[in-house]
């Protein structure tokens, strides 16, 4: 039933969704299935996979609720047919939690008191006399503890308010018409407006809960916690709610009693229920909104394009503590490091010179690899005077390059950088972190925590298990899909392979250091604690390049290696002769090869592989060459022209450093000339692009820019209303009674966690 479920809701047949558990509960991994078990699954990619796994997770954890419930239920001797069915058929657990609310154990309440003072017979005749008198009607149940008629009606008023509370249909119908209907309202708070100014766009705001982007609902939330913004669940016309609970019991409006309890269940209980969900169902769409966004993000930075192996001189920019260096070889290892003064309040310009024009001719230096924090442009102009100087010398130049700094102080602090460098100052770790992340990125990357890295919108505000989760299964698609070297790999690079954990990429490791190079994959048997399963989920993403068999450096699998065998006897060539023959390959049919194991799928991608083995598919290493003279935010002028780089991507737009130390914002409505909906159709980050300025604020730190660059500056801005934050929006409905008092709507939220 759960291969059922998943399947139609992800478009897939459920033979596939089947398939996929059924692998995945027998511990294989997402990129292993993915890659290598494409017939099975009807050649399902690693994000359906993970989707079935996550969906699964949910489901099951659904079906285990209705379980506990039914007993629960059950053992009160309240379970029936109907109810039973209707709990069975549940499929979220905001219906299965609404239908359970009746029987859960719960504090007396005012209606239990009343129930048990037997005034429900006063609610029926209420209920079914309209027209008669209360105060008559109620003269007749006067008791303890409900001594006058007022005091008794109010007992029969908690129990009509307690029947609209539990009902599962009424709690559900009013849920989805608020949210459907209501809106988000949002003011500043009295004498807030200049603490709060980055909330300015938010001051006076209006927008419905439908249509709220997940970056807008972050950012509200945000300005509520900071005290800056306060917010206003407005439901739209309270006809339409208090008819829903009038219609549900039947309840006659002509009744002044009957309609003022049915506007009291609605202000007092339902309103703020219905409030409650709608903030937490809002606050789902926008974590999951956030995920995707950094998910995409993440990849796009891990698999950037990697400068290759290339000596590179790490510069890590500051003033007073000066500017870090560390020289690096074409495999990554640390040669040298030195720190020199050229800024202020030193200013050894000269003398940094030349300490890094000797590192660059020492270690035949090819890259510069400037941190982008402080003292970045400085840096950058110190390193291409040091390059222009080995130029002139007749040396080859070295090329500068800025290189993203997120992450670079977190890696350097962190235990993986001391059990590398222990002799090594703290300080100078950044610096080989920044010229190894030129080199490759993905290697250096996976030694941080992906929420370092600086790519993620609102990340602090979510859901950190779901984060971790997400982020995770990015970091392994991205490093199984290029591939790891296992002669040079990190233990913390190697963790992140299909089916190795941390003990296994240490024995690993360990292994090689004490026996040499792997020139097998074979080998990897002998690696300690490395068992059947592990070398079958590890093996074809772990290369040996120049190894006793070429396929070790390709991504075909050692288990489909003899359909490899196969090919080259068909064609009468060697292995080695059919590698990279991509004449011969293209004249091959993968259904001659196909057998009940190796079906055409697996063929086709072995038959690619044997074509370009071992193919990268990250880009072409590119940079961007910044401004000269545009160093800082005011020397940005409308009109201008600039190359940057692309380091972050939200639902909004795209953030670009120009390297004025400050991002400037390409906004979703000036990325192209067409309607846009998502940024990353457009840009990823790491991407290389050309911007025009539109505006810059100084004091608020903002630069306008846009991708189209024959946009005129001089014109007025126009904002894409489906995306405009500043212009309040109507709500569906005119609130027509003002809803329940913001006290006990504050204090319901505060209460639940918000």
């Amino acid at each position: 039933m759960i291969a059922a479920t998943i399947a139609q809701e992800i478009g897939v047949r459920p033979d596939q969704a089947e398939t996929a558990l059924k692998l995945l509960a027998e511990g294989n991994t997402v990129p292993f299935i993915a890659r290598y078990r494409k017939e099975v699954t009807g050649g399902l990619d690693d994000t359906q996979l993970r989707t079935i796994e996550t969906r699964a997770t949910y489901l099951r954890e659904l079906e285990e609720r209705k379980q506990a419930i039914l007993e629960a239920i059950e053992e009160q001797g309240k379970l029936n047919d109907d109810l039973r069915r209707e709990i069975l058929e549940c499929d979220t657990k905001a219906r299965l939690e609404d239908l359970y609310l009746p029987y859960k154990k719960r504090r007396k309440t005012k209606a239990d008191i009343a129930r048990e003072a037997g005034l429900e017979p006063l609610l029926e005749e209420l209920i079914s006399q309209p027209a008669a008198d209360p105060q008559e009607l109620a003269s007749k149940y006067l008791r303890e503890g409900f001594e006058d008629e007022k005091k008794a009606l109010d007992g029969a008023r908690a129990i009509i308010i307690d029947r609209c509370a539990l009902d599962a249909d009424l709690v559900g119908q009013v849920r989805e018409e608020m949210f459907s209907s209501g809106t988000m309202e949002a003011s500043v708070v009295a004498g807030k407006e200049t603490e709060g100014a980055k909330f300015k766009d938010y001051f006076e705001f209006a927008e419905p809960f439908s249509s709220l982007p997940s970056h807008r609902i972050l950012a509200l939330l945000r300005g509520e916690s900071e005290g800056i913004l306060q917010l206003n669940l407005n439901a739209g016309d309270d006809d339409i709610y208090e008819n829903m609970i009038a219609t549900r019991f039947e309840l006659d409006r002509s009744s002044q009693w009957l309609s003022q309890a049915v506007r009291w269940s609605w202000r007092t209980k339902l309103y703020i229920s219905a409030g409650l969900d709608v903030r937490m169902r809002l606050k789902e769409v926008a974590e999951e909104g956030a995920l995707q966004v950094f998910a995409t993000n993440l990849r796009d930075v891990l698999l950037a394009a990697p400068a290759g192996q290339r000596a590179t001189l790490g510069l890590d920019p500051g003033y007073r503590n000066g500017v870090k260096c560390a020289v690096v070889d074409p495999t990554g290892k640390v040669l040298d490091t030195a720190i020199v003064y050229p800024h202020q309040p030193q200013n050894q310009w000269s003398q940094a010179v030349q300490t890094l024009s000797s590192l660059c001719a020492s270690h035949g230096v090819d890259l510069l690899a400037v941190g982008n924090g402080t003292a970045s442009r400085e840096s950058e102009k110190l390193a291409g005077e040091v390059a222009d100087l080995i130029a002139k010398a007749g040396g080859k130049r070295p090329t500068p390059v800025v290189v993203s700094e997120s992450g670079a102080s977190v890696y350097s602090a962190s235990q993986i950088a001391a059990d590398e460098f222990p002799n090594m100052d703290v300080s100078l770790r950044g610096a080989v972190s920044i010229a190894r992340r030129l080199q490759d990125p993905l290697a250096e990357l996976v030694k941080i925590d992906p929420k370092a890295i600086g790519v993620g919108q609102y990340q602090h505000d979510v859901n950190q298990t779901a984060l971790a989760r997400t982020l995770d299964g990015v970091v392994e698609d991205a490093v199984n899909g290029v591939g790891v070297d296992l002669n040079t790999a990190s233990a913390p690079l190697l963790e992140r392979v299909a089916g190795v954990n941390p003990t296994l990429a240490d024995n690993i490791v360990a292994y090689r250091n004490e026996n040499g190079k792997f020139t097998t994959r074979k080998e990897l048997k002998k690696v300690p604690r490395l068992g059947p399963k592990a070398y079958e989920q590890s093996a074809g993403f772990l290369r040996i390049t120049g190894g006793a068999d070429p396929l070790d450096s390709s991504a075909v699998h050692p288990e489909a290696y003899p359909v490899v065998q196969k090919i080259a006897k068909s064609t009468g060539l060697s292995v080695d002769e059919l590698i990279g023959n991509t004449r011969v390959l293209n004249t091959l049919q993968p259904a001659d090869f196909a057998d009940d194991t190796f079906g055409i799928p697996t063929v086709t991608d072995i038959i690619a592989e044997l074509d370009k083995p071992g193919r990268d598919p990250r880009p072409e290493f590119k940079t961007a060459t910044f401004k000269e003279g545009v160093e800082k935010i005011s020397d940005l002028v409308p009109g201008m022209i600039l190359e940057g780089t692309v380091t972050n991507v939200a639902a909004f737009g795209a953030f670009i450093d120009v390297g004025v130390h400050q991002d400037g914002l390409v906004h979703i409505s000036a990325m192209s000339n067409k309607y846009v909906s998502d940024p990353h159709e457009v840009v990823r980050s790491g991407e290389v692009v050309k911007v025009k300025v539109l505006e810059v604020d100084v004091a608020r730190k903002r630069i306008s820019l846009t991708l189209r660059l024959d946009e005129d500056t001089n014109a007025p801005k126009k904002q894409s209303p489906k995306n405009s934050v500043k212009q309040p929006r109507q709500p569906k409905q005119p609130a027509k009674k003002k809803p329940a008092p913001r006290g006990s709507m504050a204090d319901a939220l505060k209460n639940a966690g918000f």
